[in-house]
């Protein structure tokens, strides 16, 4: 009986991985060349996971354009991008910034990797933190497919309401963007930060955005991206769709410049 059970349990673990196996080809199969597949992690809590309403007449993916959806699998870049919170994800500015990054780069397909998460500190992204070591293993998992070339961020809302969070956010998210360049092995990954809205009112917002900037002229190979302009939904926190989209496009236009900066260095 003994010997008939560990029978079944070998076969049982060699199909399982010999299935794991297939799924992972069927995965990789689906892809271009790593030298043509360009991979950009997109990281921060709920204004970069997106809340706008997403619009299923339009809600068309672009052919070149994949995310890595929740079982680790490339599938095409339709809204939500994220999943962090099913019911409430929506467009976010990874939808205008995969595009604009494909059709500057014909012929290579844009990989985005959604790891962001509503209503999470900083303190989660730093190193050690789950959600900085989530989006570092996602990473480093899928470098085997291409190449990471580069972040975008968006976070800051969750420490505006505490001084000794929004007075420290410079030197903390320098320190962050310092530990995921190492622990990506990409020591000059552009990393692009997008502004707290116009029309987010907490009491340390102000200071956020000039750490931002404080970063982007401190820290080699880093921009901002600018919220001017852009409207808020009604809850005055979140961008709205059309808002989020114009975002992702400011994103990838600084994303852009600092691919180009590094390339005639």
């Amino acid at each position: 009986m003994k010997i008939k059970l560990l029978l079944s349990v070998a076969l049982f673990m060699g199909l399982f991985t010999v299935l794991s196996t297939t799924r992972a080809e069927e995965n990789a199969s689906q892809l271009p060349p790593k030298e043509k597949f360009e991979i950009y992690l997109l990281i921060g809590q709920s204004n970069m996971a997106g809340r706008g309403k997403v619009d299923p007449a339009t809600n068309k993916a672009h052919p070149r354009v994949l995310k890595l959806d929740k079982q680790g699998k490339w599938v095409p870049a339709t809204d939500p991008l994220h999943f962090d919170k099913p019911k409430i994800a929506g467009v976010g500015p990874g939808s205008g910034f995969g595009p604009v990054i494909a059709e500057a780069k014909p012929g290579v397909t844009i990989g985005l990797i959604p790891a962001a998460v509503g209503g999470t500190p900083l303190s989660r992204w730093v190193k050690g933190g789950d959600l900085y070591e989530r989006a570092v293993k996602l990473a480093k998992e899928n470098q085997k497919y291409g190449e990471i070339k580069g972040a975008i961020w968006h976070q800051g809302e969750g420490d505006s309401s505490n001084p000794k969070l929004y007075n420290s956010y410079q030197k903390r998210l320098s320190g962050m963007i310092a530990d995921l360049r190492k622990d990506l092995n990409e020591p000059d990954m552009p990393f692009v930060m997008g502004e707290l809205g116009e029309f987010f009112t907490r009491p340390g917002a102000e200071t956020v955005n000039k750490s931002l900037h404080g970063i982007a002229e401190t820290v080699p190979a880093t921009a901002v991206a600018s919220s001017k302009g852009l409207p808020a939904k009604s809850d005055q926190v979140h961008f709205n769709a059309e808002a989020e989209r114009e975002f992702g496009k400011r994103y990838a236009a600084q994303m852009l410049k600092l691919q180009k900066q590094a390339a005639e260095k």
